[in-house]
């Protein structure tokens, strides 16, 4: 490619499967790639959040490492979900400060989904930690959250993959990031693995579509992880950054 074009790396959603895209910046940053736009869904969203606000890829993998499932979560039953994950914007909060989007030192973009209509929510502007809630809202499991009257939920449901997000921003040469392409999927040991199974044979169909249109497409091979045992964390984000470097040589 021209060195010229711009950069765009969009992250994709899949739960603990997330932590492989900390493997992937590192990749990015060792070729030397300057990423100039960022796009994220559900725990893509929160890794481009930090990333964008300047986090380098050893201080994500500092906070992952040490991160655990009631760290993001907590028991808060309502007839709209079982979790809420307020605790995660309390997260981002912690790491970052109480930050507007549009104040990014990347240009930076998550998705939502509108869980009345159905349709795509693209979160430029205003809250990060509330749109990175917004974002990692798995419906059933998190309650949505509210924008004004909008009840916003997982944006793995319209764009997994935010390609043709990443697109509009400005990006010229976009790098997608795949977490569930090779992913396989186990019985499931809980009602956590049943709804992330679901939710994900949902989405992967119109994933496989949108990510046709990435210039460079990373799709490590995770089918030897489960996307909600926080144990593997450490040995995703390696796979991450070993997938990530045999994808990155096409990169020239």
């Amino acid at each position: 490619m021209e060195k010229t074009k711009k950069v765009g790396l969009a992250l994709g959603g899949g739960a603990v499967l997330g932590a492989a895209h900390i493997g992937v910046l590192r990749a990015i940053e060792e070729f030397d790639i300057e990423v100039q736009y960022l796009s994220g869904t559900s725990i893509g969203a929160l890794v481009a959040a930090l990333f964008a606000f300047g986090k380098t890829w050893q201080e994500i993998q500092e906070q992952a490492l040490t991160l655990k499932w009631l760290d993001i979560s907590s028991i808060s039953l309502t007839r709209y979900g079982l979790l809420s994950n307020r605790n995660l914007g309390e997260l981002i909060i912690d790491q970052i400060g109480d930050k507007k989007i549009e104040d990014s030192t990347i240009p930076l973009a998550m998705i939502a989904t509108d869980i009345s209509n159905g349709t795509k929510v693209v979160l430029d502007k205003g809250s990060v930690a509330d749109a990175v809630m917004a974002s990692t809202c798995i419906p059933g499991l998190f309650i949505p959250v509210k924008q004004g009257k909008t009840l916003l939920v997982d944006g793995g449901i319209v764009e997994n993959v935010p390609i043709n997000t990443i697109r509009k921003m400005g990006a010229e040469y976009i790098i997608g990031v795949d977490l569930n392409a090779k992913n396989s999927y186990k019985k499931p040991k809980d009602i956590i693995d049943v709804m992330l199974n679901s939710f994900h044979f949902l989405m992967n169909q119109s994933t496989k579509y949108q990510t046709q249109n990435a210039e460079l497409l990373i799709e490590p091979d995770l089918s030897s992880f489960n996307s909600s045992n926080p144990k593997q964390v450490k040995a995703l984000i390696e796979k991450g950054y070993e997938e990530a470097m045999k994808t990155l040589e096409k990169y020239s």
